[in-house]
């Protein structure tokens, strides 16, 4: 019967590595099976997988589409049932709370408050943005949201 403990890989399966560069008597001493001289015989030497000898290379000849917004900012999104769970009525909730509890990776980046969920408790709530949704939950439940600017 086979088990799983049993199995091994077939004879010659597996081959132990060639060490070059060891003496005549290994077959693979001197030059180590890299020739003589040239490029490919170089510490370091060898051209990258996408040369293409001198051709115009692929990626310089397929058109060049589209940018990179470099002034695009990213929020970190945190929801209303997230917040609801996690603080108490009347707390303070900004960046550094929502960093000490994990909801968020970083105090200082900008985050967003979205309106997923119901929120019961009254909070104080310091944001860089919030959708409408949410501050009208919060405002409902006797909280206030300050977004900076």
């Amino acid at each position: 019967m086979l088990k799983l403990n049993d199995i091994q890989a077939p004879a010659g399966a597996n081959r132990e590595k060639k060490r070059r560069g060891r003496g005549p008597a290994s077959g693979q001493g001197k030059t180590g099976g890299r020739g003589h001289k040239g490029q490919k015989a170089r510490s370091g030497g060898g051209v990258p997988p996408w040369f293409e000898g001198g051709q115009m290379p692929l990626n310089r000849r397929l058109p060049k589409r589209g940018f990179t917004n470099i002034f695009k900012k990213h929020f970190q999104l945190v929801n209303l049932d997230q917040i609801e769970d996690r603080f108490e009525a009347g707390q303070t909730v900004n960046g550094e709370t929502l960093a000490e509890i994990g909801l968020v990776k970083y105090a200082a980046r900008p985050i967003k408050l979205l309106g997923r969920g119901e929120l019961s408790k009254q909070l104080t709530i310091e944001v860089d943005r919030a959708s409408q949704t949410a501050v009208k939950a919060v405002e409902a439940a006797g909280g206030s949201v300050t977004v900076k600017v």
